[in-house]
């Protein structure tokens, strides 16, 4: 696996898991929900277009080798 696919791995994972772990503690902090409702649906669609490309440039670089 290259490094721009690792990369690209942990970004999406990161934002996939990361950004609603932030707004989940923003949300218990502050004890106003709409921080975490707002942020599941747009964090979800970024992390899965990135993991699903990453995977798949994964699996190119695992056929060429």
């Amino acid at each position: 696996m290259s490094l721009n696919t690792k990369v690209s791995l942990i970004v999406s994972l990161t934002v996939l898991i990361g950004l609603p772990v932030i707004f989940l503690v923003v949300s218990l902090v502050t004890n106003e929900w709409r921080f975490l409702t707002f942020s599941i649906i747009p964090s979800f669609f970024a992390g899965f277009t990135g993991l699903i490309f990453a995977l798949q440039q994964r699996k190119k670089d695992r056929i060429t080798n």
